[in-house]
């Protein structure tokens, strides 16, 4: 763990790239910073100014951040996604993976900023219907879920 005598957050893991780029170990087009956030570009874009948020204290993903940091970091996405729309974009894709089967690749929590343009040519998954009775059978598991 590393302790910054500046902001007064501990930086958790050694090899954590993120957290490297928060110490200022790795460089990064920083966009944005806070006390508790650190926007920067995405070093492989979809889309020029595609921005990564991070909370600079380390945990994993969605599962275990803790609430306040991730409050912190969804009020800096709103902010870089407008920043985003004043630099030209016709709108935004927010998006984060979490665990390795839904594409996580680094292991600190961030969320994509994408700036979107028109005829950009960027599909989002492909989508599906329900069958019969499915979403109603999903909705209850959902609903009896939520904490």
């Amino acid at each position: 763990m590393y302790h910054s005598v500046q902001t007064g957050y501990t930086f958790g893991m050694p090899d954590c790239i993120f957290c490297k780029i928060v110490r200022g170990e790795l460089s990064s087009y920083k966009i944005y910073e806070d006390d508790a956030t650190l926007a920067f570009l995405d070093i492989q874009p979809v889309n020029a100014g595609h921005t990564l948020v991070i909370p600079k204290k380390h945990s994993t993903n969605i599962f275990d951040i803790v609430p306040e940091d991730w409050q912190a970091v969804a009020e800096t996405v709103r902010k870089i996604a407008i920043a985003i729309e004043k630099t030209g974009a016709d709108g935004v894709n927010i998006g984060m993976n979490n665990r390795e089967h839904a594409g996580q690749v680094v292991h600190h929590p961030h969320v994509h900023v994408i700036p979107r343009f028109k005829g950009d040519g960027l599909k989002l998954m492909p989508q599906r219907s329900y069958k019969e009775g499915e979403a109603e059978e999903t909705a209850n598991k959902l609903r009896a879920s939520v904490s």
